[in-house]
């Protein structure tokens, strides 16, 4: 495995899912603010930008270098 390619490889992927994170909580917030909002749409919003941010952590603890202890 490339380390400088799979950092580049997870650094790009990190940045899309940040910005796929931020228009998830924009869109919430503009739901929850409509009184009509289908709030089963909201939960499922809800549920996607959690599992984002897991995954945002997990990408993140890839670019931290082992270290021997």
């Amino acid at each position: 495995m490339s380390a400088p390619t799979d950092t580049a490889s997870i650094t790009r992927r990190l940045t899309e899912l940040r910005i796929e994170h931020r228009d998830l909580d924009a869109a919430i917030e503009r739901l929850a603010h409509d009184a009509a909002a289908d709030q089963i749409a909201l939960r499922r919003l809800k549920k996607r930008k959690l599992l984002l941010k897991d995954a945002i952590g997990r990408l993140q603890s890839r670019l931290i270098p082992d270290l021997d202890a």
